[in-house]
């Protein structure tokens, strides 16, 4: 059954907050944005910004948010580059080291597990993938080799897809798909649809399941993170996910909107003090 136009959000303190094709569309914020923000602080309402995006560093959202006019602290963000430097850190040994491609957010994340960054990938322990704008034959050839001499395969999200300002272009998950189909092996993947991202982001939250909800454009991560991690969730059609998508899926969001502008509209139609 299709979700309810207008949901009831009375009884939401906090928001896990999906980035690409929900903030924004690469460079371009989409429209409403920095006036949401304004209205989450306004309303007390805590947000944590959850993404799969590993490309990023910390710092590189937040100077990204504030050229698109919204200030963030560091702990309100978190990534899939992030939630990859906890799983090494429980279980790496010193002296391991990673074949990484991906940019600089991934690999400043690796670095800060304890775990050394491979340039020459043949003996490295580990092969860690996440989104890579500079992807090469040699960068996927390494990756090969390495898994076939029996390197652990992680990767930091399973997105086949990554929405721009031109339109869907291949994500993470494609690459994952080369590699396995490469060398035969699945990689264990960190970011959403697996739990881990929004458990961190609850705690982060300090606030009961009950009283949050993921906001995301994607069926298949977003919507069914939050599921996997008993969240409810919001579906804005921002992103990947059309309508049409949504109608032919068995992953249900508990509610579906147009857009930030139409979610802050539901919110204020409801009362000044409907969100206590």
């Amino acid at each position: 059954m299709p979700a309810p136009k207008s949901p009831d959000l009375s009884a939401l303190r906090g928001l896990i907050l999906d980035m690409d094709g929900v903030l924004w569309a690469g460079e371009s914020p989409l429209p409403g944005m920095p006036d949401f923000f304004h209205f989450l602080r306004e309303r007390g309402i805590r947000f944590v910004l959850a993404t799969n995006n590993a490309s990023l560093t910390i710092a590189s959202y937040i100077q990204k948010l504030a050229r698109m006019g919204v200030a963030i602290a560091p702990e309100e963000i978190l990534t899939s580059a992030t939630a990859t430097a906890e799983y090494l850190k429980s279980v790496c040994r010193p002296g391991e080291r990673a074949y990484v491609i991906g940019e600089e957010g991934l690999i400043r994340a690796v670095e800060s597990a304890g775990v050394q960054v491979a340039t020459d990938s043949l003996n490295a322990e580990y092969v860690i993938c996440g989104m890579d704008r500079n992807l090469t034959w040699d960068k996927l050839a390494n990756a090969t080799i390495t898994l076939h001499r029996g390197a652990r395969f992680i990767g930091t999200n399973g997105d086949v897809t990554f929405p721009t300002e031109r339109g869907i272009a291949h994500g993470n998950g494609a690459i994952l798909a080369a590699l396995t189909a490469a060398s035969g092996i699945q990689p264990k993947i960190i970011g959403k649809p697996y739990p881990a991202i929004m458990q961190m982001a609850v705690a982060r939250l300090g606030l009961p399941k009950a009283r949050v909800a993921a906001v995301g454009d994607r069926l298949e991560t977003d919507i069914l993170g939050a599921t996997n991690a008993g969240l409810k969730s919001l579906l804005i059609l921002t992103g990947v996910t059309s309508r049409k998508e949504l109608g032919k899926s068995g992953i249900r969001p508990t509610w579906v909107i147009d857009d930030l502008p139409a979610l802050q509209a539901v919110w204020t139609a409801r009362g000044k003090h409907s969100v206590g």
